[in-house]
């Protein structure tokens, strides 16, 4: 590998000499998410492997190139998984791509995001050079937590190279219950259940079904079963797939934007145009809609939340919420400072830089 690393280094070297533009790019399943690509292709799947797994301490390092196929058969061995359960995209999504896009699943709700279990990092800045961050291990340290800082970063920082991520055992039992109820029923329900011992490990409301995973030790779902009530729903391990890997009708393409809403979970039904799907006991607000996106970041914003246009739409109104001007400047120095010729991803999160 370490001539796949010094290919590496020769390529972004002499990019960012000649101030050449380079999209870092695994196997390319997220491509649609972000502002328009730029840049010559830097293909990171020939960096792959499996670096070290110890499923005593719960956690597994693997280079950037890794693909969630190999990954995920390697847990499953010993009952363990991704518990913020990523888009998977038939397994071909790399653990790089997973943590430079910070997409979490349905499971998100109960057990946290992905940053949240990105426990070290190792990547390669605009000058060459290899830098590490964190570890193995959950500790606190002074100043920025940078291994976390390159969740969600789209590639913008630099090329990231191998990451430390802690797993969770699987639940020993799980089960689904759909109830019929409104939307704005299923976020009172929702709620009320959020402040009880449940096992409750997502949601789904969409077209007045909401739809509820318990997840844990057996009594205590079937304690929840008994307690919740509601329709046991069939073949539920189909249900939680689709929705995660959005191939549900709900994200069928269309001609309107697909817009992320993340809001406090006791936001009330946000009076917006178009067709909704809530997720994470209603943190999470899909929307589907023509409507503008000032209308729409309004409405986020005044719940105390933000939106992103997701998949589609008129991205020149910017994919992400736009920052606070404090806020954008430590963004611009953070990349002033890991990549002072603005060569990765260039504009692929905020069109300034």
């Amino acid at each position: 590998m370490e001539q796949v690393l010094a290919g590496f280094r020769d390529r972004i070297v002499a990019a960012s000499n000649s101030g050449s533009p380079l999209r870092l790019r695994g196997n390319g399943t997220k491509d649609w998410y972000g502002q328009q690509l730029q840049g010559e292709v830097l293909d990171t799947t020939a960096y792959t492997g499996i670096v070290d797994y110890d499923p005593t301490e719960l956690v597994i390092t693997a280079r950037c190139g890794t693909n969630l196929r190999e990954i995920g058969k390697a847990l499953s061995a010993h009952n363990q998984m991704l518990a913020f359960e990523p888009m998977r995209f038939d397994g071909m999504s790399t653990i790089g791509g997973i943590v430079a896009a910070g997409l979490s699943g349905p499971r998100r709700m109960a057990v946290g995001a992905v940053r949240d279990f990105v426990l070290g990092a190792v990547m390669m800045d605009g000058r060459g050079e290899v830098l590490h961050f964190g570890g193995q291990v959950m500790k606190n340290v002074a100043g920025y937590d940078v291994s976390r800082l390159l969740t969600g970063s789209l590639g913008t920082l630099g090329l990231i190279l191998e990451v430390s991520v802690k797993v969770l055992p699987k639940p020993v039992a799980q089960q689904s219950l759909q109830f019929s109820m409104t939307e704005t029923e299923a976020l009172h329900q929702i709620n009320v259940w959020g402040g009880q011992p449940l096992p409750i490990s997502a949601s789904c409301w969409y077209q007045g079904r909401l739809t509820v995973r318990l997840s844990g030790a057996r009594a205590a779902v079937d304690a929840a079963i008994l307690k919740m009530g509601g329709e046991v729903l069939v073949d539920a391990d189909t249900f939680w797939d689709q929705l995660r890997e959005h191939q549900m009708a709900f994200f069928a393409d269309s001609t309107e934007g697909l817009w992320r809403l993340s809001v406090p979970s006791t936001t009330p039904v946000l009076q917006l145009p178009g067709e909704t799907l809530t997720e994470w006991g209603g943190a999470q607000r899909w929307l589907k809609t023509s409507a503008d996106a000032k209308t729409i970041r309004a409405a986020a914003e005044a719940a105390g939340g933000h939106a992103t246009l997701f998949r589609g739409g008129d991205k020149s109104v910017g994919v992400f919420h736009p920052l606070k001007a404090p806020v954008a400047d430590i963004h611009r120095r953070l990349k002033a400072s890991f990549d002072p010729a603005g060569i990765f991803n260039p504009h692929r999160m905020y069109p300034d830089f």
